[in-house]
């Protein structure tokens, strides 16, 4: 029987691609979704939306989008979505009430990234078709004083009836299978997914995220932009302490395609740390998915020995 989530994305496993700037195109939802998962392109670059056009040149399978609601980057994407098939969005960074009704009344279902308990009534207030509970952990933007998902997770699950997506953290069927026990239907995973070998980032990014350790992330507040949760490097130390970005903001391409960790900000989870290798994506879901209930069964069975 299949869950809410896989109904309603159609999917065969109800694990979703982050939607990475720049790094989540065509080539990575293509084999995620080749997979049995959702592969999501990402909308706020103008490759990401070109990409929303050239995926159909890749799978068949459902394949869905993400618009970031604050960088106001969707006129006409509407559109774009429906011409291409994408019947499934996430939106985040925003309020969700500014275009859950437009995307329902192009036949789209809706689930909003939300990172705190009032973020998740609200959107279940705009009538979103259900959420995406990311804890602070997660890479990328956060809210500097949210709580981390084994936290906030229960938390919504237990005061609203959406299914719920659970991000933040999650690598593997280990925490794959406790996001199951704390209310999830589903997760998302950005950082696992970015050590995948298709994913499109230079190597030596992909390598940095195998080495790293469970202190190798930092938050950082560059003026007039949200908190970010990035790898620790030189220059992200230095803009925690200083709130001064330099021209990291404008370098992010370098880093990612060029491999210059110096150059840019490198949007990474805290579970980086727990990333041991770099696999194909169908690999890293299939071990997740038939993982999963391993891993559930491993803790009744040391629940039962107490």
């Amino acid at each position: 029987m299949s869950s809410r989530i896989q109904a309603l994305l159609g999917v065969e496993i109800p694990i979703v691609q982050a939607p990475m700037t720049f790094i989540a195109g065509a080539q990575l939802a293509a084999a995620v979704s080749e997979a049995g998962a959702l592969g999501i392109i990402e909308t706020a670059s103008p490759q990401g939306r070109a990409d929303v056009k050239r995926v159909r040149d890749l799978t068949d399978k459902p394949v869905g989008a993400n618009i970031a609601i604050t960088m106001k980057q969707y006129e006409g994407i509407i559109d774009v979505l429906t011409d291409a098939g994408i019947t499934t969005v996430t939106t985040s960074a925003g309020d969700p009430a500014i275009l859950t009704s437009l995307l329902h009344d192009a036949g789209i279902t809706v689930f909003h990234v939300v990172g705190t308990l009032r973020a998740a009534q609200k959107a279940q207030h705009a009538g979103v078709d259900g959420l995406i509970v990311e804890g602070v952990e997660g890479g990328g933007f956060k809210n500097r004083n949210g709580a981390s998902t084994m936290v906030l997770l229960p938390l919504v699950a237990a005061q609203t009836d959406l299914p719920i997506i659970a991000a933040g953290g999650i690598c593997d069927a280990t925490s794959m299978a406790a996001a199951f026990v704390l209310g999830a239907e589903g997760v998302q995973m950005g950082t696992r997914m970015l050590a995948s070998t298709e994913s499109p980032v230079h190597d030596g990014f992909k390598n940095a995220v195998v080495a790293n350790h469970d202190l190798g992330t930092v938050l950082i507040s560059p003026p007039g932009m949200p908190t970010m949760r990035v790898l620790a490097t030189q220059r992200s130390a230095e803009t925690a302490l200083t709130g001064d970005p330099g021209d990291g903001l404008s370098q992010v391409l370098k880093l990612y395609f060029d491999g210059d960790l110096e150059a840019s900000f490198a949007n990474l989870g805290q579970v980086s740390s727990r990333i041991t290798e770099i696999q194909p994506v169908a690999a890293i879901l299939r071990q997740m998915w038939e993982g999963a209930v391993a891993a559930l069964d491993a803790g009744r069975d040391r629940l039962a020995t107490r």
